[in-house]
């Protein structure tokens, strides 16, 4: 199975473009959204053009194998609009014999991590920087954010396959990857 996990859109549609192009060029079985869908917030000055209804779009386009998740900037309106459905706090895929916890990544993360003291993973974006670490026998992934990054990256997103999680950029360059033996 091939997963593709890609996290805080926050209404901007503008690399989703490059994200079906990945879909349909990679044979992605699973899209995984880890939150933070339509609301860009007065936090965030960005030229780039926010529109709800072409993310919408996009991710009803990939309804029949969506896996998404809520984020902490998604509300029930959000939710009530969504034709597809949406995980509130922690989804579980297992794959190849792998536990790959989901969530948004405000309630659990690498430093939020008590209830993940098993051997696994946990994929998470929210913080908008894109990381790969290990505690004790979890792996922590952050997603990075698919639109507006922090910490001087680039957008990013995470391919699952064959039990490898690879990081890229939107320009397909590799940032970091994890073999799970």
């Amino acid at each position: 199975m091939k997963l593709l996990f890609i996290s805080d859109i926050h209404g901007i549609p503008e690399n989703l473009t490059k994200i079906n192009q990945i879909i349909k060029l990679e044979n992605i079985d699973k899209l995984v959204v880890l939150g933070d869908l339509y609301y860009a917030g007065p936090n965030f000055a960005c030229s780039e053009e926010v529109n709800i209804e072409a993310v919408k779009n996009f991710l009803m386009s990939y309804q029949d194998r969506i896996i998404c998740l809520r984020g902490n900037c998604d509300s029930d309106v959000d939710v009530k609009v969504s034709d597809f459905p949406i995980c509130d706090n922690l989804a579980l895929i297992h794959v190849d014999d792998i536990d790959v916890y989901c969530t948004h990544g405000n309630e659990y993360n690498i430093d939020k991590s008590s209830k993940f003291n098993r051997k696994g993973i946990l994929v998470y974006g929210h913080e908008h920087y894109p990381y790969i670490r290990k505690k004790y026998d979890m792996v922590y992934i952050n997603t990075g954010s698919i639109s507006l990054p922090r910490n001087g990256s680039e957008p990013s997103y995470l391919i699952y396959e064959d039990r490898k999680f690879m990081l890229y950029t939107i320009h397909d360059e590799l940032i970091d990857m994890i073999e799970i033996k």
